[in-house]
């Protein structure tokens, strides 16, 4: 026998007695969650505790954005990926009021989000405790009122189950959005036992329902027409199986909003363009056909931007509204039909209708584009193709945006943040794909979205391919988050839009005749920033350099890279209905 050998003591397992926050963490484990996006702070420790024992336990776990608002964002790009529900958490205070950017941009965009804050304790109400929100203090529940579907406090732990299934319920009601729930850390902490009697998938139900009469009549008009005009909005992805076999079987022609290009076939002979900012005149002029004889619009929310400006061209009395949403009806006032219910079931009765019409004999005209055979040619003047194809120096935005679109692989998921970026990937990156991988959030407009989201579709889906394109400005407010990237090692290619300038203000002011004022950036060496946060940094000062690039190379890395690409400052963005849209004095109305 060894002497002086020390003893060890017995190990036993842990044992801790679950709490409310474990009950909350149990209930995203069984809605299929496998992240929880948010910041660290003393109030909603608690979760964090409860989160890290659900790592343990291969449950869901906790990534540390580097700003609540980010982290939102970050929730909203897994949303995109997975279709589970977006979740992100915040500590109390300053914590919690970073969150409202990122939680207004989800409500404008329909993502589904819970939003967990903490409050100090109960005790503390009242007594200015520090980071104190409660409703006599910075109101933190008010605040989140006015930006989500359902915003409650929790003020007796036997509330809390019922207040969070409400929380994930209104969140997945049509429209999708936001609900927040904000908790004390005393009730978060408070023990209990975790019997929580759900069926996951009743949260999420996309019921099958539709308005039969209202297809009837529906039915009635097509068979009363012979020329059919579409326009496909963002909500129109869950039935684009339907709503294609339905242009194919009808010749309808079909443009698309800025969102909904997400959801078409870019190259289909049918597809006349971009309808509203930073769209095409292809799209302008069929609507302006005398030969249109019904224009569908489906799954649309019909907003300024996608509309230019609620132009009457596609808002008026031709227009069939069709939608999941009964709140998107209120912008189409003048359609003369609206049908309400499941686009996929609204769309699978419509081609069983047309199907059997077609036996009969029954044919509608189509209105093909013309120089099919190139897509450019036929979308755009001979002018910008020429733009899309130079090799000048320095690069031009449409040769950039040109380039990813002919050399991204097929199944890439594509992010475009705020500003030019949105409207240089509107009009030139013309793609096939029709799987809803072209990722843009215009509802709200929050500049460094894109850099946020695709992190989130990343950690959702790392082996997919994930770029995200973003202007100078957008990326100087949101730099800091691709350090999360390069934390988890996720290959996300960050293509940087470098011309030293807040360039949809600066070419907005020169368009509407403005002050030039408040645009001017300093030149930054963005692929040198990059180096020293770990991640991939390369320079594109010319077009060769951007030829010789192999982005595909770049997206089989265990790390993320940035592209700083150096474009002409001088090319104008297509923005010119936006500026007009600014400057219009008399008040817009829908269909005005």
């Amino acid at each position: 026998m060894h002497e002086n050998v020390p003893v060890l003591p017995l190990v036993r397992p842990e044992v801790v007695e679950a709490t409310y926050a474990d009950m909350i963490v149990e209930y995203l484990k069984r809605l299929g969650i496998k992240y929880v996006f948010g910041v660290p702070g003393g109030a909603i420790e608690p979760l964090l505790n409860a989160l890290a024992r659900s790592e343990r336990n291969g449950g869901p776990q906790l990534v540390v954005a580097r700003h609540e608002c980010g982290a939102a964002f970050m929730a909203d790009g897994y949303y995109r990926e997975t279709g589970k529900m977006a979740v992100v958490c915040a500590t109390t205070g300053p914590g919690a009021t970073n969150l409202i950017t990122g939680v207004s941009s989800a409500i404008s965009d329909e993502i589904p989000m819970l939003v967990i804050t903490a409050q100090t304790p109960l005790p503390k109400f009242g007594r200015r405790a520090l980071q104190e929100s409660s409703c006599t203090a910075i109101d933190t529940v008010g605040l989140f009122r006015h930006c989500t579907r359902y915003s409650t406090l929790v003020s007796h732990q036997e509330q809390l189950e019922s207040k969070l299934v409400s929380s994930i319920m209104s969140a997945h009601r049509i429209p999708n959005g936001p609900a927040h729930i904000s908790i004390p850390s005393d009730i978060l902490r408070s023990k209990t036992q975790i019997k929580p009697h759900i069926h996951s998938d009743l949260f999420v139900h996309d019921f099958y329902v539709s308005d039969d009469l209202a297809i009837k009549q529906l039915c009635v008009k097509l068979g009363k027409v012979d020329t059919i005009a579409m326009y496909i909005g963002s909500g129109a992805g869950k039935a684009i199986k339907e709503i294609r076999e339905f242009i194919d079987l009808t010749g309808a022609a079909f443009v698309t909003g800025p969102v909904g290009k997400s959801w078409v076939d870019e190259m289909h002979p049918q597809y006349h363009g971009v309808y509203g900012f930073a769209g095409h005149e292809s799209a302008k002029q069929l609507f302006r056909s005398e030969k249109i004889d019904l224009i569908l619009a489906v799954g649309a929310t019909l907003s300024e931007i996608g509309t230019s400006g609620w132009n009457d061209e596609l808002l008026n009395t031709k227009l069939v509204h069709i939608d999941a949403s009964v709140e998107h009806f209120t912008r189409s006032p003048m359609a003369n039909l609206h049908v309400f219910g499941n686009l996929k079931a609204i769309f699978s009765q419509l081609v069983k209708n047309v199907r059997e019409a077609r036996k009969w004999g029954r044919k509608w005209n189509a209105l093909p584009m013309k120089g099919i055979a190139n897509r450019l040619n036929s979308l755009l003047p001979i002018e910008d193709v020429k733009k899309c194809f130079s090799h000048s120096t320095p690069v031009k935005p449409q040769r950039l945006v040109s380039y990813l679109a002919l050399n991204l692989p097929e199944d890439t998921r594509f992010f475009i943040d705020a500003g030019n970026a949105w409207a240089w990937a509107t009009h030139y990156f013309i793609r096939s794909n029709d799987q809803g991988y072209y990722r843009i959030a215009m509802g709200y407009g929050s500049m460094g979205w894109s850099i946020g989201a695709s992190i989130g579709s990343a950690m959702g889906n790392p082996s997919a391919p994930t770029v995200c394109l973003v202007g100078d400005g957008s990326y100087l407010m949101s730099a800091q988050e691709i350090t999360v990237a390069a934390q988890y090692s996720l290959p996300v290619v960050f293509v940087v839009i470098n011309d030293a300038a807040l360039g949809m203000v600066k070419h907005g002011q020169r368009l509407g005749g403005q002050e030039s004022i408040g645009w001017e950036l300093n030149k930054i060496n963005y692929a040198a920033m990059a180096e020293s946060m770990g991640v991939t940094g390369i320079r594109i000062e010319s077009t060769e350099e951007l030829l010789n690039l192999n982005i595909k190379q770049l997206l089989k890395k265990n790390r993320p890279a940035i592209i700083d690409v150096c474009v002409d400052p001088e090319e104008v963005p297509p923005m010119g209905d936006r500026i007009k849209g600014l400057a219009d004095n008399e008040s817009a109305t829908p269909g005005g």
